[in-house]
């Protein structure tokens, strides 16, 4: 692949982080208060069983199993993770936590993919998470233990999403809408009883929660979701994972705009640096090999 087409994939799917880095304010602005699983299960299965009636394709043979697995990973376990963390820790802090997630894919991808680990994913990986440090913590940014934790484990769960996919690939035949839609429908499904046994439904729906819910299953899940899955077959599962920097990038940016937040000169050299990591992780084009002379050729003379 050229420079310039891997420039354009990791652009394309560096998208799908910044639309869920705007999850948080979106949460904490619009959804109904203290319903984690009630947002992952409406950012899930919806947007999930829209795509399945429009390809009428379900899994075959061992890819119930993948599909089930990969559905728990990518969006089940992550998503209600995601939601416990933006209810219970600013956005900033919440986008901290969770930017261990390509560390977690450097150790995984040797083990699973035998990815070589070189030293210029671990400097990235240690400039990357000082930028977000810089760039979200503020003075009087609370840590809540049920918050940090729920961000470490969606942190292992996409981590783990990430690299399994990479490792099993798509089925032949099998386009990308289809395998989006088997994953979030998996992981709505598996929600859905949790949701209903856990969480009482809010006391009332405002259209602004309608529209809320309507975003992050539209926007934040189905279209998302497709580029990031378009990209991971595409990228390495390392330059791929660092692509979600882009989502504390873009809460502090949204938090900025709209929720009157400040952003100070360490704020901007921690975005300067997260920018910096991501584009030294990711791939570059291989060089052609120069071309032999001819045999016999005096060169000398030339």
């Amino acid at each position: 692949m050229s420079s310039q087409r891997l420039a354009s994939t990791s652009a394309i799917t560096a998208l799908a982080p910044a639309v869920w880095g705007s999850t948080y304010l979106v949460t904490t602005e619009f959804l109904p208060p203290d319903r984690p699983l009630l947002a992952s299960t409406l950012r899930a299965l919806p947007a999930g069983l829209a795509l399945l009636l429009f390809s009428r394709v379900l899994p075959t043979g061992r890819w119930w199993g993948r599909a089930l697995v990969l559905g728990v990973l990518n969006i089940g376990a992550f998503f209600y993770c995601l939601f416990l963390a933006a209810y219970h820790l600013p956005g900033g802090v919440a986008a901290l936590v969770m930017s261990v997630q390509p560390m977690i894919v450097l150790l995984l991808g040797a083990v699973l993919l035998g990815d070589q680990v070189r030293r210029v994913h671990i400097v990235a990986c240690l400039i990357a998470a000082g930028g977000v440090a810089l760039l979200v913590l503020q003075p009087g940014a609370g840590l809540d233990g049920i918050g940090v934790v729920a961000g470490l484990l969606g942190a292992l769960s996409m981590a783990a999403g990430i690299v399994l996919t990479k490792r099993w690939g798509r089925p032949e035949g099998v386009n990308l809408l289809t395998f989006t839609g088997w994953q979030l429908t998996v992981g709505g499904l598996v929600l859905l009883p949790v949701t209903l046994a856990s969480e009482p439904m809010p006391e009332t729906i405002t259209w602004g929660n309608v529209g809320g819910f309507a975003y992050l299953g539209v926007i934040g899940a189905l279209v998302a979701y497709v580029l990031w899955f378009r990209g991971l077959a595409r990228l390495p599962a390392l330059a791929a994972s660092f692509l979600s920097f882009a989502s504390p990038l873009c809460a502090t940016i949204l938090g900025y705009l709209f929720l009157d937040q400040s952003l100070r000169p360490l704020q901007l050299l921690g975005a300067a640096a997260v920018v910096g990591a991501v584009v030294l992780a990711q791939p570059r084009a291989a060089r052609p090999a120069p071309t032999p002379e001819p045999a016999g050729r005096d060169v000398s003379r030339v």
